[in-house]
């Protein structure tokens, strides 16, 4: 492949995401990539970002730095997630622009798009509705990528593109039990439970609502691709367009580990949304896909996490 870039910053490169990425650009031959997070530039402090960019001299940018956590994390500080994230893109996008860099790739979450959305999710319904109430203040700080994205391009002819995961999942992911999203919090529990014994487990709701993961080693395999042919403010979303039961992920998730007790389902808790599939047509138009079997995906994510937890390196 063509590489049309030779310095490669990306930010928030130690995060969950950003491991897959790097590891996906060394693979395909970039061999000047520059990782920074936090400890290096606290991308909320003004003039951070302008001397980042300074500092490195990258002609692409791969934006990941930003604020997450989970449900109760963003109930909790509706504002702090909506401030942060929204200065965190705001300064990196303007530092970059400033300093003449080439193309600035970034991701936004699929929670951004309206709570009303239909199944398929497509790109065109970002715009038709409001985020869930719950993460609306960092959904929305999110979308704006798009306007930013859409309004430099316009004025400026400043190059970036923005990318829609879906719900993923993989080694290096967030383990901490307060916060941890679907696949690696059923992880937690099953070990836990085959660890002591315990003769069941009990999972949330009815197990019956379906959701669309995605390995994190696909997604960031398409990076390389993007960076160097897809030039557009147009969003895409990255993913299976895989209907998965919670049940099915429950079941799948207690065989990967090796637990054989029994699975309930406390019914008392909400479902959430039935149905949340996202709509992969753009992504395979473009000839690009991801993969990787959920079977063999929670496989290499369980093997990871029960070396790590042995080393002592998981990210809790």
């Amino acid at each position: 492949m063509t590489r049309s870039y030779q310095r490669i910053l990306v930010t928030g490169a130690r995060g969950f995401l950003g491991h897959h990425i790097v590891s996906a650009l060394r693979k395909a031959g970039y061999t000047q990539i520059i990782e920074v997070g936090r400890k290096e530039y606290d991308l909320l402090e003004p003039g951070a970002a302008e001397q980042m960019i300074e500092d490195t001299t990258p002609d692409a940018v791969i934006h990941l730095a930003a604020r997450v956590g989970g449900i109760i994390a963003n109930r909790n500080y509706p504002a702090d997630f909506y401030y942060d994230n929204i200065t965190i893109n705001t300064q990196t996008f303007q530092a970059a622009y400033k300093a003449k860099v080439k193309k600035l790739l970034t991701f936004m979450g699929a929670c951004s798009y309206p709570a009303t959305a239909r199944t398929p999710i497509g790109e065109q319904q970002m715009w038709d509705g409001i985020p869930a109430f719950e993460s609306a203040p960092y959904s929305l700080a999110k979308r704006m990528l798009l306007v930013q994205s859409e309004a430099y391009r316009r004025q400026h002819g400043f190059h970036s593109i923005v990318l829609i995961p879906g719900n993923v999942y993989g080694e290096q992911d967030n383990f901490n039990r307060d916060d941890a999203h679907v696949i690696p919090a059923m992880i937690l529990r099953f070990i836990e439970a085959r660890d002591n014994r315990e003769p069941a487990v009990t999972c949330y709701g009815s197990g019956r609502p379906t959701r669309d993961f995605v390995y994190a080693g696909d997604v960031a395999g398409v990076v390389p691709w993007f960076l160097e042919h897809y030039d557009s403010s147009e969003p895409v979303n990255i993913s299976t367009g895989t209907r998965t039961r919670i049940r099915e992920l429950a079941e799948q998730t207690a065989r990967t580990v090796g637990y054989r007790g029994e699975i309930r389902w406390d019914t008392r808790m909400p479902d959430g949304h039935m149905d949340k599939i996202l709509d992969v047509s753009r992504l395979k138009e473009l000839g690009l896909s991801c993969n990787t079997p959920l079977e063999e995906g929670l496989r290499k994510t369980v093997t990871w996490y029960e070396q790590a937890r042995t080393e002592g390196t998981v990210r809790l």
